[in-house]
């Protein structure tokens, strides 16, 4: 309790003082909310703040994307790979301490794993399927025995949180355990203020890495959606933000050109999709119909949502494997060669395909049915709060609508768009897939069956053995040329099926304010992904390269 007082006293002591405030708090912004819950579970998907991952919970190791996907050693200070890939030690840190100041050792990474494997709703990787064993093999030192062999094994592990035994072992639902005092790892452990309005996350008096923070607290106002943002953004309130801005060069960048800044690189893939396992028995009988699947994506004007959604910031994506311009050095163009067109927006071939399929409109609504004469009629959901996705979604609408397929928009808070994905209680939706090194891993997220449920990137519901089969075989070896491989068969047998329909990739929104900090990763030195999003670790890294402005 002692530290906390002291956290108390000196956020008292720096609200009285503009400049210390300026100086020493990080005011960003991560997710939108109509008012702030506190919880800090981190193994849960809907519920939990943002910035619960890497700034509570500190991972093993973060991979670089931005740097050949190079390992920054943070928990862990090592790994070694066996010979035949079937198991990897990790050795941690000497001398980790918790926030609360008792040890942080194997003995926790392993509890936390067997956890996992007691408690699976909270796997949310479902690493369970990919490690068969986990031995604490000295204080440091941390054994995990893989499924199968795998050259990505510390990628793969390092994506789960480390949780400490005496903390967890005495929660009796750790699935809706709130956490809301944590005891965690990362940089920012203390949570000295938490409001509706706001909340302040504080610095760890224990963390392993203090003498590289200069941040002393990062500071979460409350802001409700897009229009919010811009606002906070646009008067200088935010330094760290991941906002889609419109025109954002005059409404940011003009008011401050000194310190306004933004840095946009091609990122996640944004796409439509249906549930396949809908509860709704009309829509399931045309969501699992291929050719239903390819007109509703010829009928999407992809450029238009870019130009006019987007205001042109992101990157068309038009190839049914996924691939788009991050991953396309993996693209097979036989792929695209033979499926293409049905990512390319066509709204006559879109009818033509509908006709020839017998989708007509029987009931004489306006609208094509079923062929069996039962009627279509769906909502597409989208976060209320991510304004360029809603425009994204109403242009869709009028696509779908132009071809005769009667689609709506449904626009839920974000933690219940989430919650609807993961549970499978919807219609359509718009998602998008994470970006990573190499298409593994949306591939690994998207489409394997054990993560049905625990994660909204299997929202489709569409699942296929030997695709699982291929991207396994990805990881069993390093060899390039037998990567591209597996990747090129399992391409094809998602374009040949289009379980999501790819529209555009996002680009990774950032925009940063160098008036009370500097340290940034930049354009001009882009060493590190910078992204505040909670799908990135690396910003942990972004975090700890911050300085006050002196």
């Amino acid at each position: 309790m002692r530290h906390e007082k002291y956290l108390l006293a000196a956020a008292a002591l720096t609200l009285l003082s503009g400049s210390a405030v300026a100086q020493t708090i990080l005011t960003v912004n991560i997710e939108p909310a109509t008012t702030w819950v506190r919880n800090f579970n981190p193994f849960n998907q809907t519920s939990s703040r943002q910035s619960t991952l890497d700034f509570i919970y500190e991972p093993l190791v973060v991979f670089n994307r931005f740097d050949s996907n190079k390992p920054v050693y943070r928990l862990a200070e090592s790994f070694k790979l066996s010979d035949d890939l079937k198991s990897i030690d990790f050795k941690l840190r000497p001398n980790l301490k918790w926030s609360d100041g008792k040890p942080l050792t194997a003995a926790d990474v392993k509890f936390t794993y067997d956890y996992l494997k007691k408690f699976p709703a909270l796997d949310f990787v479902s690493i369970w399927t990919f490690i068969t064993d986990v031995q604490a093999v000295d204080g440091q030192t941390v054994r995990f025995t893989l499924a199968n062999p795998s050259s990505l094994a510390a990628e793969q592990i390092s994506q789960l949180p480390i949780v400490p035994e005496h903390v967890w072992k005495d929660v009796a639902d750790p699935v809706t355990f709130a956490n809301e005092t944590p005891v965690g790892s990362g940089p920012l452990t203390e949570v000295p203020r938490f409001t509706g309005q706001t909340y302040d996350q504080c610095r760890n008096p224990n963390y392993w890495d203090n003498e590289h923070l200069k941040v002393d607290c990062m500071r979460f106002p409350q802001l409700a959606d897009n229009n919010q943002m811009l606002t906070a953004t646009a008067d200088g309130t935010l330094d760290w933000g991941v906002s889609f801005i419109p025109d954002i060069d005059n409404v940011y960048v003009s008011k401050d050109p000194a310190h306004f800044h933004y840095w946009y690189s091609p990122s996640s893939m944004v796409a439509f999709l249906f549930n396949l396992e809908t509860a709704n028995e009309n829509n399931k009988k045309a969501f699992n119909d291929l050719k239903f699947r390819r007109a509703v994506s010829m009928a999407l004007d992809r450029k238009t949502m870019i130009d006019v959604a987007g205001y042109g910031y992101p990157t068309l994506n038009e190839d049914p494997g996924l691939m788009g311009e991050l991953y396309k050095s993996w693209a097979d163009p036989s792929v695209k060669a033979d499926f293409g067109k049905f990512a390319t927006y066509d709204a006559d071939a879109a009818k033509a395909l509908l006709d020839e399929a017998g989708y007509k409109d029987k009931d004489g609504d306006g609208f094509r049915d079923n062929p069996d004469g039962t009627k279509i009629s769906f909502s597409i959901i989208v976060p209320s709060a991510w304004t360029d996705w809603i425009d994204t979604v109403n242009l869709a609408v009028e696509g779908m609508q132009a071809v005769g397929i009667d689609a709506k928009i449904e626009t839920p808070e974000e933690a219940v768009w989430t919650g609807n994905l993961i549970n499978g209680t919807f219609d359509a939706a718009i998602n998008s897939l994470p970006a990573s090194a190499s298409p593994y891993y949306p591939y690994k997220r998207a489409f394997s069956a054990s993560d049905k449920g625990k994660t909204r990137f299997t929202a489709q519901r569409w699942f296929n053995p030997e695709v699982e089969k291929l991207v396994t075989e990805f990881t069993q070896t390093a060899d390039l040329t037998k990567q591209k491989d597996a990747m090129n068969k399992a391409q094809r047998i998602v374009a040949e099926n289009m379980p999501v329909i790819p529209v555009f990739n996002n680009p990774n929104w950032y925009q940063y304010n160098t008036k009370r900090f500097t340290g940034w990763s930049t354009k001009e030195n882009p060493f590190v992904n910078p992204s505040i999003s909670r799908t990135n670790p690396a910003r942990l890294l972004n975090l700890l390269a911050l300085e006050p402005v002196k």
